[in-house]
């Protein structure tokens, strides 16, 4: 058994000032931004809506311009075909089906085009506040690389992290593990020796 509660001491205390990458001005923002996000760094992304911002605010002026200009300017951006559709479809449906506002709901969000699992937490965790663990790669590698679970996949990740921690520190560990993917425990060449908590790593003692 892990001392989860050391762990998550540590990394708190490495790393205070954990929070998302993603900049935003409202929930409809952090949709986009995360919907953008799949397969893409929060840098680049960050790159492109400093200029989209400017033009789109809400959903209907995603509309307005139409696929093929969103595409233009998105297209630094990884799948941005399929990404440009994605939104366009999901502004027509929040506009339709929810008066122009980002549901609050996970299985609202989970109904619009490119919004999976993850995304739809993110969502919730930022923009509402609500308690989640949204597994993205990092959180995935890191919590099954030092063995605090041990699961196949990123749904599975979330269920055995979420009966781990109590659901007031969900939102803190999400961030924490995602830094400490970022920056320690990378994918190729972890930096174990400069980690905190290499002591109570699966993968340092192999």
């Amino acid at each position: 058994m892990k001392p989860i509660d050391t762990i998550y001491t540590i990394l708190s205390n490495e790393y205070p000032d954990a929070k998302s990458g993603l900049n935003y001005n409202s929930a409809f923002d952090l949709l986009i931004a995360v919907m953008l996000s799949a397969q893409c760094t929060d840098k680049r992304v960050n790159e492109i809506t400093k200029h989209l911002f400017e033009i789109c605010k809400a959903p209907q002026d995603y509309l307005k311009i139409g696929e093929n200009q969103l595409q233009e300017l998105i297209k630094s951006c990884g799948l941005y075909k399929t990404k440009s559709r994605n939104i366009i479809d999901s502004c027509r449906i929040i506009i339709e089906e929810f008066q122009g506002s980002v549901p609050g709901r996970f299985e609202d969000l989970i109904k619009l085009p490119g919004v999976g699992r993850k995304s739809a937490n993110v969502v919730l965790i930022e923009a509402f506040g609500i308690p989640a663990i949204p597994v993205d790669t990092h959180v995935y590698r890191v919590s099954n690389r030092i063995g605090i679970v041990k699961a196949k996949n990123p749904e599975q990740t979330e269920a055995q992290l979420s009966k781990i921690f109590p659901n007031e520190i969900w939102i803190r560990m999400h961030h924490l593990l995602i830094i400490h993917g970022r920056t320690t425990c990378l994918a190729r060449n972890p930096k174990c020796k400069n980690c905190k908590i290499n002591i109570y790593c699966d993968f340092t003692k192999q």
